[in-house]
Order: structure tokens, then sequence, then C-alpha cells
């Protein structure tokens, strides 16, 4: 996955949330980056003809960028459910934002053998925890208090 996923990614998850769509800003927040970054990318993007931005309204996918956007957001479910429920990696999350940009398809296909993909990812993604809805992680058990 590259850098140009990575946006797709981004903006298909806040414009599912803005349910319309996704601000400049917001999609700068959630990637860390600077608007004016953001702002970039979004133009190239525009220039593949994968998303369309209108000034002081947002930016949309277009139908390929919604394919691209989705195999992305498949492929970071994938890294995700193979760092918490094969690996146990305790900060998963983190560690699938540093992997997405560099896991090409070959391997994210392997680990999909590994971690039995269910049907209906990457609509298991929760953007409200940025995690996929299939992981199997253990509550963290809660120390009684003191009296």
């Amino acid at each position: 996955m590259n850098t140009a996923d990575q946006y797709l990614k981004t903006i298909y998850v806040v414009q599912d949330s803005e349910d319309g769509p996704a601000s400049t800003g917001s999609i700068a927040d959630a990637l860390g980056v600077s608007p004016a970054s953001a702002n970039e990318m979004i133009g190239k993007l525009e220039e593949r003809g994968l998303a369309e931005h209108e000034k002081y309204k947002g930016v949309t996918l277009t139908d390929d960028g919604i394919v691209r956007a989705r195999d992305a957001l498949q492929t970071y479910c994938i890294i995700e459910r193979f760092l918490a429920n094969v690996l146990a990696v305790e900060d998963f999350q983190a560690e699938a934002r540093e992997l997405e940009a560099v896991i090409d398809d070959t391997v994210a296909e392997r680990l999909d053998t590994i971690i039995d993909r269910q049907p209906e990812c990457p609509d298991c993604f929760d953007p409200e925890s940025d995690a996929c809805a299939c992981l199997e992680i253990a509550a963290t058990p809660v120390e009684p208090e003191q009296q």
C-alpha cells in the first residue's frame, strides 16, 4: 500500500463517518499531516481520477477511488487482525499504521490466509475505535478499588 492508498482509505472512512464529503481538515487530522500536505495529495488523487475536491465543501471519492480505498481498508484490517490476533501485539493499531505503507499485495494475501478474513471485510472496520470489529482482543481486567 502506498501513501495515496492511505489517503484514499482515510477519505473513505471520513466520508462515511461525516455522511458526505470529507473535509480537508478531518483528513489531515486523521493522518497526522498538515492541511497543506493533505491538499497537495488530494490534488494528486484528483488528477488521477480517484477523488473530486470542491473547495469549501470537501472531498468525495470517484468509483475507482472507492474500489482502491476499500482494498486499502481491507489490507489495513488484515494487518491489524494479524498483529492483534496472531502476534498479540499490544499497540497493534500504531504498528498497523506503520506497516500499511510498506506491505505489498502479496504479503497482505499471505497474511490473509493466516487470519481467516471474514466475508464482511472491509465493512467490519469501525471508524470510532479505528479498528476491525473482528479483532479477538481480550478485555483488560479492571482492578477492584481498594477500600
